[in-house]
């Protein structure tokens, strides 16, 4: 497996060796989100030395900031290793979260509440509904091989919920949402708006995802459209940083994004 190499003896270039770390952390660790190390083994440091043209003590400072974000650890015997699964997910596309992970594992969702509400204004104004208006309400943890993955809080429309309500909680663990509106409520699905922003998640996010408190996660917002353009699914979705990492090519001369990995070109994370 051969890496970028980053050219940083330290011989004049001003920098401090927590800068040389920092930067070959960065390279191994898009190495590590991507799969690159099929064995789960990473080079040992004597080749990450010649690799990255730096000092051994670099190389152990940058594999330590690895080590600290839980993406590797050390094993006697064996060298540096990856822990955990680390999923990829198409950012351009609006399919189901476990159809795009179903290859890899076990998807299970943890229905938490599932019910009619009255929803706050803003979630209203989003949605196109009067103040006042009921919507229905999903909040559903979403498990990979036993490992918690999101924490996802929908609100939508009644038009599309309450079908899904009516089919209980079990139809809502086994299938994602998005097929259920289509095939259930009988409304096909248009497009959506996705924004996406790194926030340390909140301690009560942190006790559901199983994850340390401080920790990061990818806050994901999505307005889902039905085909006519009506609004019918808002979405809050908290994905744990360490878990999962979303791709889209993009095309710069024709302002294309198209998702990267498996799944139907319906695209998201449900």
């Amino acid at each position: 497996m051969r890496h970028a190499t980053v050219r940083d003896d330290g011989a004049g270039d001003g920098l401090t060796r927590a800068d040389r770390a920092r930067r070959v952390a960065h390279v191994l660790r898009g190495q590590v989100l991507r799969g690159a190390f099929a064995d789960g083994v990473l080079p040992d440091e004597r080749a990450l030395v010649a690799e990255f043209g730096t000092s051994r003590n670099t190389v152990r400072e940058a594999l330590g900031l690895l080590r600290d974000e839980g993406l590797v650890a050390r094993r006697r015997g064996v060298g540096t290793v990856v822990v955990g699964r680390v999923y990829q997910h198409p950012l351009g596309e609006l399919s189901g979260l476990a159809e795009v992970l179903q290859r890899h594992g076990t998807v299970v969702n943890e229905v938490r509440e599932a019910r009619s509400v009255r929803p706050p204004l803003t979630v209203a104004r989003r949605l196109g509904l009067a103040e006042g208006t009921p919507a229905v309400y999903l909040e559903r943890l979403r498990r990979v091989d036993g490992l918690p993955l999101s924490l996802d809080c929908t609100y939508l429309i009644r038009e599309v919920g309450e079908p899904l309500l009516a089919r209980g909680r079990e139809t809502l663990e086994r299938q994602d949402v998005f097929d259920l509106i289509e095939r259930v409520a009988g409304a096909p699905l248009g497009r959506a708006e996705v924004s996406v922003q790194a926030v340390v998640a909140d301690p009560a996010t942190c006790a559901v995802l199983a994850m340390p408190e401080g920790g990061a996660v990818l806050a994901v917002e999505r307005l889902t459209r039905l085909a006519d353009g009506r609004p019918a699914d808002l979405e809050f979705i908290h994905l744990r940083g360490d878990r999962l990492t979303l791709h889209a090519t993009l095309d710069r001369a024709t302002g294309a994004t198209s998702g990267r990995g498996g799944g139907r070109s319906r695209g998201g994370h449900r």
